[in-house]
């Protein structure tokens, strides 16, 4: 009869301690914004590119970058050589990531708000922010990558103890070279780029989202903010699917040559009057 009584008090104990910790989750996250759903950019067309920095303006050179004479040239020749055929100054073409900022420009992204540590996940690239207090590390600790590492802060701006902004910052190390947008739009080639973002839901509109980025990078003549924004999807139960550079990729590159790969799976020229690269391991027929 007593091991009934004490198992009853046993169960009873968990029960409670599981409505306790339910109840504490359902509070805390009560103090975030609610991001759930799926999470569209709005990126104009302008006639060209869809992914660009800044979505109120058409992309390259339309962009109007407040880049140095040094890095503008970078640009110019990028497009000149697209015009070409070639790659440009455009690694994510090669299936490369583009990083940051350019993964903040994603078609679709999902955002998952804990405690500790905010996820934005995109078509094919993830972000972390850490927002349970850390300090920085030593750089020199980190290892290098396209995203680089943000450390974030919840704000109550309101003063009601409930969260509505999102303060974050992401240093380097960065893996590169990364461009803003598939032009070559560049950022510095010593990828040393710091970012300072402010996410919060529109005041009139708690299906528009803000990202309110600012590019800090020695390519620049000043620092380049814009406010990048995105629609939360009608749909409830959205599909979140995947997409990978790999699949169908028809660029082909082999030292610092960029070829193309036809339909009968043969190796192309992707300029006019390219050289064909170096076959010296292949036994000519």
């Amino acid at each position: 009869m007593l091991d009934r009584i004490l198992i009853g008090v046993a169960v009873a104990s968990l029960v409670c301690a599981q409505m306790m910790s339910s109840g504490a989750r359902a509070a805390d996250e009560a103090k975030y914004p609610n991001l759930k759903g799926e999470w569209n950019t709005i990126n104009p067309r302008f006639g060209g590119q869809a992914i660009k920095y800044d979505p109120t303006k058409a992309w390259g050179l339309a962009q109007q970058a407040p880049l140095t004479p040094e890095y503008r040239k970078v640009l110019e020749d990028s497009m000149a050589d697209q015009a070409k055929g070639g790659l440009g100054n455009y690694p994510t073409a090669r299936c490369l990531p583009g990083g940051m900022p350019r993964i903040m420009a994603s078609p679709r992204m999902e955002y998952v708000v804990t405690p500790d540590t905010t996820y934005i996940l995109g078509n094919a690239e993830m972000r972390r922010i850490f927002t349970d207090g850390r300090d920085w590390p030593d750089p020199s600790k980190v290892l290098p990558t396209y995203a680089g590492y943000s450390i974030g802060k919840w704000v109550a701006t309101k003063g009601d103890g409930n969260y509505d902004l999102l303060e974050v910052e992401t240093r380097g190390p960065f893996e590169g070279p990364r461009s803003y947008d598939a032009s070559g739009l560049p950022l510095h080639f010593d990828n040393q780029s710091t970012f300072k973002e402010l996410f919060h839901l529109d005041q009139n509109d708690p299906n528009l989202l803000h990202d309110e980025i600012t590019v800090f990078d020695h390519a620049l003549t000043r620092p380049w903010s814009v406010d990048k924004t995105y629609r939360r999807s009608r749909n409830p139960h959205p599909f979140f699917g995947q997409t990978f550079c790999t699949e169908g990729n028809n660029q082909v590159v082999i030292g610092k040559e960029n070829y193309f790969l036809s339909a009968e799976g043969l190796l192309m020229p992707a300029k006019k009057d390219q050289p064909a690269p170096d076959l010296r391991y292949f036994q000519k027929k």
